[in-house]
Formats: structure tokens, sequence, C-alpha cells
């Protein structure tokens, strides 16, 4: 300290001394603003000692210090991460430096949020709850991601027809009776904004050329790009209130839309599961949860639409969804009964023959749907059924000889189990789910589409799936031209007796 004082004194006193000193600044403006310069060195060296470890985060100065990271606790495959150690909550720290302060990772939340097996119409709700239960900290921004891999062999006994729903069905994709793969079924990012307790943002990037609606193969660039899946604005906090809303892109609250299989979704989902603009509304507390959406009119991303003045054209908010449902506790952690119930003003069964997807709705047509989950130690167990309220009017071929088949309503029903076991100190998950859709009266080629699957998955980490199905499908139903009008007069390539067997290994790894 001595030693800069004599020799601010000395700099101080050149100034005076030097020509036009009487404009200068006093010795005292010159002392104040040194003492300043110390000050700040002071700090900046503090600074760079915590980056390095050599002293704790805690002693950097406030204006500086990062909120704390997260802590991700050991739980089961769904919600287990690794604990933050000295050393690596260090590390995580100084990146959320180098990134703005607030930057971080949550790889089980992440899982959650973006595996497409579970809580598929809760997903808004979901990251309420992670809030809620600490996984996620307030005033943070979290990056998270993750890739699906796949291998597959399948067969049909049909040129070319394909039942297998988890890529579109049709010539562009499989040809011949044997098809096989090894790709990237989809890729996805992640972004949550906990901007305020009460607010939070998530946007979702989804590439996923195996089901993008996008013309020609997989290897086409329209098939190849990157879109927004979903993305909202959430007001809510389940701390301080039960109620909570969301404007956005998101899942329809209609449903369970689960299965218990590993990669392969629940043929009602893909009959009914829904992604649509909206405004949410939602109640959850003590196991009640109740969700109700005004959706956004016309043809919508999937599986709703009405009509907006007689066009598929989405200027009006003239649908919606409501859902409820009630968990039961049956004694004991890791024991509880979800059953509920959802209704849709507008499903995507509305449209005239011959069908095709995002062409406006004859008439409105509403769907209604019943579920249940059970949780009871090891076992999970799935069942649900949906079905429209009035006939699909696109299943009426009115050309010979296929007019013999009146119009129909359509339902969609799964039943499904699975065991958590042990093995060699890992868990593993034992699978089984059958799941139908119904589209016709009996005898006519698009009458149903049944799907069954045996699954297994294995967890090395908690946000890191590996697994292998084996799918068997009668029917070959695709909902666009189901019931004809692509071939000539009469003709229906939906074939009931069409018959295929896939065999699939692949990895989920999120981060």
């Amino acid at each position: 300290m001595k030693v800069w004082k004599t020799a601010a004194s000395a700099v101080a006193l050149g100034l005076c001394l030097a020509p036009g000193a009487v404009q200068a600044q006093s010795l005292e403006d010159v002392l104040a603003r040194l003492e300043r310069l110390e000050q700040e060195n002071r700090q900046l060296r503090q600074e760079v000692d915590s980056l390095k470890g050599s002293t704790p985060i805690s002693a950097a100065p406030a204006s500086l210090a990062t909120s704390s990271t997260e802590a991700e606790p050991a739980a089961t495959p769904m919600r287990t991460v690794e604990a933050p150690t000295p050393e690596n909550d260090r590390g995580r720290a100084a990146g959320e430096l180098n990134a703005g302060l607030f930057i971080s990772r949550a790889s089980d939340v992440s899982y959650r949020m973006l595996d497409p097996t579970t809580h598929t119409s809760r997903k808004p709700l979901m990251l309420l709850d992670a809030r809620h239960q600490g996984d996620l900290r307030d005033g943070g921004v979290y990056l998270g991601g993750a890739i699906t891999a796949l291998a597959n062999y399948q067969e049909t006994n049909r040129n070319s027809k394909f039942g297998y729903l988890m890529r579109h069905p049709t010539s562009a994709n499989q040809i011949g009776e044997t098809a096989s793969e090894a790709v990237l079924h989809s890729a996805q990012l992640s972004v949550t904004a906990n901007v305020t307790p009460w607010i939070t943002a998530y946007a979702e990037l989804l590439y996923d050329p195996e089901q993008s609606f996008g013309a020609g193969t997989i290897t086409a660039v329209s098939r190849n790009q990157m879109q927004l899946r979903k993305g909202y604005v959430m007001f809510g906090d389940l701390e301080a209130s039960p109620y909570y809303a969301a404007i956005g892109k998101m899942e329809a609250p209609f449903g369970l839309m689960d299965t218990v299989s590993p990669f392969t979704a629940s043929t009602v989902w893909h009959a009914f599961g829904g992604l649509a603009w909206g405004a949410l509304a939602g109640y959850s507390k003590d196991g009640l949860n109740i969700a109700i959406e005004a959706v956004q009119g016309g043809s919508q991303f999937r599986s709703l639409a009405t009509s907006v003045e007689g066009t598929n054209v989405p200027s009006r908010l003239n649908n919606f969804v409501a859902d409820a449902n009630y968990t039961f506790d049956l004694g004991g952690e890791g024991r509880d009964l979800m059953a509920g119930a959802s209704y849709v003003h507008g499903s995507a069964y509305c449209h005239g023959f011959p069908v095709v997807h995002f062409n406006p709705c004859v008439d409105d047509n509403p769907a209604y749907a019943v579920y249940g989950q059970l949780h009871y130690d090891r076992w999970t167990a799935n069942a649900e059924f949906a079905k429209t309220l009035e006939e699909w009017p696109g299943t009426f071929n009115p050309t010979p000889p296929l007019n013999q088949f009146a119009a129909s309503k359509v339902s969609s029903w799964g039943v499904g189990a699975r065991y958590a076991a042990e093995l060699a100190g890992q868990e593993v998950h034992l699978s089984t789910e059958f799941s139908t859709y119904v589209a016709g009266p009996k005898g006519s080629p698009w009458r149903r589409q049944d799907q069954l699957v045996f699954g297994l998955a294995a967890f090395p980490a908690s946000h890191v799936k590996l697994f292998s199905e084996v799918v068997l499908v009668e029917g070959y139903v695709p909902l666009n031209f189901l019931s004809g009008g692509n071939l000539g007069p009469g003709v229906s390539w939906s074939d009931a007796d069409a018959k295929t067997q896939v065999l699939l290994v692949g990895a989920n790894v999120a981060f």
C-alpha cells in the first residue's frame, strides 16, 4: 500500500508541475481514482482465483456470483441423474459464468420432457412439477437434447405394404416384402427458461425424417429439416398456487397417450394424439388434475380439426379439449392408480371422401377418451379407449363395390404392462402392449389395424435407454386414402389381411 501511495504522489506532483497544470485534476481526485482502480484489481483477482478453484465460488463478488447449479438426486431411471461433486460443480459453475452466468443442463429433466413414451399429453404440467420438486432452479436457462438411433428389419406378406406406424407406411419408404434400416430416427433440442418463479418459457426443436410430412424419401432435403415441434410460455408456480396456464404450440390434453413399450408408440396415440396452437388452463393439487385448452380451429398439426367458415384455415379459436384425472394413493411409495376422461370438440375424423389430411372438414366430429394407469411396486400398467361421437364421412366410398360399406365411427384402444426387473445391478424393463385402430365396418378393407409389441429396455444411465422390440402388425390402414380415391374406382389400398413383422434395436440418449 505504501508503494502505491508513493507512486501516486509522484505522479500527482508531476501533473501539477506540468504545463497546463492549472486545468489538471487535484491531487485528491487522482488519489481517489487510484484507490478505485486498486479495489477493482482486488475484485478481479478474487474472481480469477475462484474460477481456478483456489477459492470457493461464494467468495466472488455478489454481482458476479452464479446461482446454485442443479442438484440431480438419485432415484428411478426416469428421475435419476448424477449428483454433483465439488470438482464438477466448480466446472459447471465456471461454464455458467462463461455462458452468461445462468446456462445449465439437467439431463434428467431433458429425458423426461423429450421422452415420447411417457406423460405424452401432460408435458407442461411435468415441467411445472420439475420446478416444484427443485429439479430446475428459478432464474435459470436450461439447454437439453435427445437423440434416438435405430436399426431394424421388417417383413410383410403384401408387396410394399408395411403397417408399422413409427415411419410413414408408404412405398416412398419401404419397397418389396423386406426392409431394413440403420438410421437416426429423431434428434431433439430444448430450451427451458425459468424467467421468474411464475413464468417459464419452453421451446423444442425436432428432426424426424422418418415421420416427417415432407415429400420424397428419408434422404430428400424436404424431409431433413428441423422444426419447432413445441413451444409455449407458461404461467404458474405450484408451490404457491394449484392453477397454471400456457399459450403456444403444445400437446392436446386428450387421453393418456402413453406406452409401456420402450420405443414404439401406442396405436391410440397414432389415432388421437393431438398437437396444436392453443391456450391452456389447468389445476393440479392433491391428486386431482384438470386441464382445458382452447384450440385453434382449422386443421392442426396432429389429430385436431374443425371447420372455419367451411375451410381449414386456422383463423379462429373454435375447437377445445377438456381432461380430468385423479390419482388414488394405494398405500406405500410407488403404489398409485390414475383414472381419467377426456373430450375433444373437433377430432381429425371429419373429412369427406377421399380422405386427405388437412383438407377442410365436412362437419366437426367430437371424440372422447377414458384411461387408467397403475403403478404398483415394479409394475406399470396402462389401459385406454378413445372413440368419435359421429361417423367419419370419408370412410364411405360411393363407388361400387366398396359402397356396400357404410361410414363408420373411429375408435382405438390399448392395454399394456411393464415390469422393472434388476439385472447385474441395473434396472431392466420388460413390456408387452396391444393396441388397435378400428375405422370401418366388418368386412371392409380398412376395418382395423392391430399392433402387438414385446419390449426390452436397459438404463446404463438415468437418461440413456438401450432397447429392443419385436413388433407384430395385422392390417394395413394408412389414414390418407384409407377407403380409396388414390387408385382406380372402387379400389382401396387398405388391406385387412396384410401382416408386418419388425425386429428393432436402438438407443435413446438425452443430455
